[in-house]
């Protein structure tokens, strides 16, 4: 690695080579590099080892805008989507730019040289990296552990536990009776994946998920390929699933006991008259309060219908020696228990950050269009959508951030920075995400920055909105205040 990059972008994952890529077409005078800690590329996608890993959205947005999804089924598995990375870093002659092994563990900004100096951890050997501008693409979660529940008695059990997040490579469990405690997307994966070898998968759930089914094979897409170039094809079918998530995104906030209805319906039709659909898969909240489960081609329910798989709602009282006991006196037997209890989030992939010599305590902050931080300097960080696919926004995020890197090499100024306008200060806090009760989210939003009632100190998670706010808005709009050489900081306006 050089000592000094223009742009140091923290992550290689999907956000990260995305951030490659826009940088590369729209600032190509700028030198850049892309740090992972990881041995590979990926991200995500690399760091999930767990049988049947998968995408929970459709690739046709999951995927870059500027490169189509090729693969026949847009409901796409793990390695899949590696392949696709490593074809986008290949075609971009990415490659020289990514450096791995590499984990950025502190952040130290300057105003007077306007730089970030890094501590890179290489070989356990801390090095020093300068950048005018830091770019984190390191998602929204602990590479380092997931969740963990302590469940009473755990160290009774005699059998095997595992975190999916940390999925064993030796773990053998053909014909052998496993447990699954949790009921969201990874649980949701797991159980049709593992009941093709194992003798039993029991899907163990405080409280039930929404759940649907959908053709992991775009019927649209493969229709306009016959007859339209890929590059057509893919972005009608992107334009047609945007469109789609948004419409149905919004049913659920203006009609959601009608929605909630349907859902329901359809799981019922999916397992029969005989199933109990009202305790298992019946949720407490509306549709959308937490992600929806997509089953790709109703692999979860077909599972369940064959006898090998099955669902328990039910509380834990304790583990025994041979499984689970639970509270209504019910006791599952084991070989295998997998707590797929959730993600743990964190700010900036767990990096410390310093301006001027003070820490800085990003809960303190206030969130700048959902991507930069109040009196924060040329930071950008990359956050999805939690109703939408992530590449989404992780795309109008790079997009962003290359007008911003224009503009400041347009004016002469070397500095960005987010500040309150005076007739912000009486702003009401509002949380990070709103309306969204998910559990990892709920854990962590003490420690998330904070976001306003106004315009741009919002985290709208809206894609309509903010494509024409990243792509078309104001640069210089009385809150993001730049200055550098020959230019003093521009002023918020005045209320």
């Amino acid at each position: 690695m050089d000592t000094h990059y223009d742009v140091l972008v923290v992550g290689a994952g999907i956000s990260g080579i995305g951030a490659g890529y826009f940088l590369k077409r729209d600032c190509p005078d700028r030198s850049f590099a892309i740090l992972d800690a990881r041995d590979d590329i990926g991200g995500t996608w690399d760091l999930f080892r767990y049988p049947g890993i998968r995408s929970d959205s459709d690739m046709h947005t999951l995927g870059y805008g500027f490169k189509p999804w090729l693969h026949e089924k847009s409901i796409a598995d793990g390695p899949s989507i590696m392949d696709y990375l490593r074809e986008t870093v290949a075609e971009n002659a990415l490659g020289e730019h990514i450096h791995l092994n590499r984990r950025a563990v502190h952040a130290a900004w300057n105003s007077a040289d306007s730089r970030w100096t890094v501590t890179v951890e290489h070989d356990g050997k801390p090095t020093a990296v300068t950048c005018n501008f830091l770019f984190m693409c390191s998602g929204y979660y602990s590479y380092r552990h997931g969740h963990v529940v302590s469940f009473p008695d755990e160290e009774r059990y005699r059998g095997r536990i595992v975190h999916p997040q940390q999925w064993p490579e030796d773990l053998d469990y053909a014909g052998k009776r496993v447990v699954i405690i949790g009921s969201g997307a990874t649980a949701v994966t797991l159980v049709p994946s593992m009941a093709e070898q194992a003798a039993h998968v029991t899907m163990l759930q405080r409280s039930p998920t929404y759940v649907v089914s959908a053709p992991a094979r775009d019927r649209l897409n493969a229709l306009l390929r016959r007859f339209l170039p890929e590059r057509w094809a893919y972005e009608l079918t992107r334009i047609k699933n945007i469109r789609l998530q948004s419409f149905f995104y919004g049913l659920t906030r203006k009609r959601p006991a009608w929605v909630k209805k349907k859902m329901i319906e359809g799981v019922r039709k999916q397992l029969g008259p005989d199933f109990d659909v009202e305790k298992h898969f019946t949720p407490r909240y509306d549709p959308w309060d937490q992600r929806v489960c997509l089953v790709p081609d109703a692999d979860l329910f077909l599972a369940l219908k064959s006898g090998k798989a099955s669902v328990v709602t039910d509380t834990i009282a304790g583990f025994t020696e041979t499984g689970i006991a639970l509270d209504s006196g019910e006791k599952l037997e084991a070989d295998v228990i997998v707590t797929a209890t959730g993600l743990e989030m964190t700010t900036l992939g767990e990096m410390e950050v310093e301006v001027d010599g003070e820490p800085v305590d990003f809960s303190k902050t206030w969130t700048y269009k959902g991507l930069a931080y109040s009196d924060v300097p040329n930071l950008v960080s990359t956050f999805g959508y939690i109703n939408a696919s992530w590449t989404l926004r992780a795309d109008l995020t790079s997009e962003y951030v290359c007008r911003l890197l224009n503009h400041m090499r347009s004016t002469g100024t070397t500095q960005c920075t987010p500040r309150l306008r005076p007739s912000d200060a009486s702003m009401p806090e509002r949380p990070w995400i709103e309306g969204f009760s998910a559990g990892y989210v709920q854990r962590s939003l003490h420690l998330m920055p904070k976001q306003g009632d106004r315009a741009p100190w919002r985290n709208t998670q809206r894609y309509a909105e903010d494509k024409k706010l990243f792509r078309e808005g104001p640069l210089d709009d009385g809150v993001m205040a730049f200055s550098g050489p020959g230019r003093g900081a521009s002023r918020p306006a005045q209320p």
